[in-house]
């Protein structure tokens, strides 16, 4: 990686000049000394990563152009490998190769997954590559059932990794879990309209004065 704390892949010399300047700077040095950022894949982290339904995957031009690009999928899709490696089915899309041209002059990439329902979020930094022809791999890694047109598979290796706080990270639900709790919701009703009725049928009506 060619850094001597993990962190140093985002808080270059620039970067701790202005966190001096505006008064982070101390708090930062002090995670520092304590290691940095986490560099392998903890449990708690491939819990994460396993949950997963949409992430954003960022590469750059030889020249540093930045590129974002989404990715989906079920619950799953996101596969931890081992303790330093994430791989994903690249689903067949605009065919623009975009991240993929990119990666194959800069192999630097970064993952951004959110968890909105529990307001989490994390940062990974490290190295990928796409794999072309690897009909293996592809099984290995595409999720059942899953109504996709697999076109290669993309290998992360992770060189460090950070959780944000949850500050202004708006809560929201999968369509899925709303229709849920709809439902629970709509049955609970359903049960307290059959109650009311047995019982309004049980209480003698009052004659009109």
């Amino acid at each position: 990686m060619g850094h001597q704390i993990s962190s140093d892949v985002a808080f270059t010399p620039t970067v701790k000049a202005i966190q001096a300047r505006k008064g982070s700077r101390a708090g930062y040095a002090q995670m520092e000394r304590r290691g940095g950022w986490e560099t392998k894949i903890t449990p708690d982290l491939a819990q994460f990563i396993a949950a997963q339904r949409s992430i954003f995957l960022a590469t750059a031009t030889a020249d540093g152009q930045p590129y974002i690009q989404h990715r989906g999928g079920p619950p799953g899709f996101l596969r931890v490998i081992d303790d330093e490696t994430i791989a994903f089915v690249d689903f067949a899309g605009n065919r623009q190769f975009i991240s993929q041209g990119n990666l194959a002059d800069n192999p630097k990439a970064h993952l951004f997954l959110i968890d909105y329902r529990h307001r989490r979020r994390v940062k990974i930094w490290g190295e990928a590559r796409m794999v072309e022809g690897d009909d293996a791999l592809v099984a290995s890694l595409m999720p059942a059932d899953y109504r996709a047109r697999p076109e290669q598979v993309l290998l992360f290796t992770v060189h460090a990794w950070d959780a944000n706080c949850p500050q202004h990270i708006p809560v929201r639900f999968d369509a899925e879990e709303v229709a849920a709790l709809v439902g629970e919701r709509d049955a609970r009703i359903r049960v307290l309209e059959t109650e009311v009725a047995r019982l309004s049928g049980l209480v003698p009506r009052t004659p009109d004065a």
